[in-house]
């Protein structure tokens, strides 16, 4: 069996009954259960729908997102996030740069880096260069103004903890961020990159190894592992290419508002719906949710 669960971006109401009844007799469905009032709904079929992609486009166009995975496990015992752009809603190293006065130029660089165009690391390398002299304390100073949190993700990290799952935040980005960020959501773990400080000053280099593609599937190895856990237990999601690695490993890789290269390869995408998406994806209606 499988399940296809849809949902939309929170006060929207983009769902109704009527959509829902239709897709399901078109497909051979089950009788629907709503998980979210006008909000997310999930019905099992026996097959995958034929015509699923084609439905998944025009639903797209309506502000609805549709994803469809096997019945059995979609449970999962371990969220394993990015952090940039997925459980914040910013790039910390373009604020950074912002602030130096160099903000477009990495922007640029940034974008292209998580499209998947340029190597993630020489990409990394060459922006921190350009923050070489910035006093540390610009770090603070962007967590406190610059910062903001994706909506749903203290409820999926709590909900996930709730129900004895573990939760790894995984991050390209800097551990400076990723310790605050972590401790603020609930994260049992969080790993990153190192900024180098020197007297009071970033030097424009970052700690060896570099974090990137392979170290976040390491990571992915290495916590299951010591969890006595497989990757098919995991729940993963980001939305840059340098993501795709732990998302195509893991049991459940979800693409979040992620760049088209990204949610080409994922079988599970939200485009419209905010991080508690992950949570309908995996059977729980909102009033499991976690406070």
């Amino acid at each position: 069996m499988f399940t296809v669960t849809l949902n939309s971006a929170p006060g929207t109401a983009a769902l109704d009954a009527a959509l829902i009844e239709a897709l399901r007799n078109a497909w051979g469905g089950g009788d629907a259960r709503w998980l979210a009032v006008a909000e997310a709904a999930e019905f099992a079929v026996p097959v995958a729908p034929d015509t699923f992609e084609t439905a998944r486009a025009d639903l797209d166009a309506q502000g609805i997102d549709v994803n469809i995975q096997p019945s059995a496990g979609r449970r999962k015992r371990m969220l394993l996030a990015d952090m940039d752009s997925t459980m914040i809603e910013q790039e910390c190293i373009d604020e950074l740069a912002d602030l130096a006065g160099v903000g477009a130029h990495v922007a640029a660089i940034t974008a292209r880096a998580m499209n998947g165009e340029i190597d993630f690391e020489a990409a990394l390398i060459e922006r921190v260069a350009l923050l070489a002299g910035m006093d540390a304390g610009v770090i603070d100073r962007v967590l406190a103004e610059r910062i903001s949190y994706m909506p749903g993700g203290a409820a999926l990290v709590a909900t996930i903890k709730a129900a004895g799952g573990h939760a790894a935040l995984v991050s390209g980005g800097f551990t400076a961020f990723t310790q605050a960020v972590a401790a603020q959501l609930g994260f049992d773990e969080h790993r990153a990159n190192t900024l180098l400080v020197a007297e009071g000053r970033l030097t424009g280099d970052v700690g060896r190894p570099i974090l990137g593609r392979a170290a976040k599937v390491t990571a992915l190895h290495e916590i299951t592992a010591r969890l006595g856990i497989t990757p098919a237990d995991v729940m993963a999601v980001g939305d840059g290419a340098n993501d795709l690695g732990m998302l195509g490993l893991a049991g459940a890789g979800v693409a979040l508002h992620a760049k088209p290269v990204v949610a080409a390869q994922c079988a599970l995408r939200v485009n419209h719906g905010d991080l508690t998406a992950l949570l309908y994806l995996q059977g729980y209606a909102q009033g499991d949710f976690a406070a």
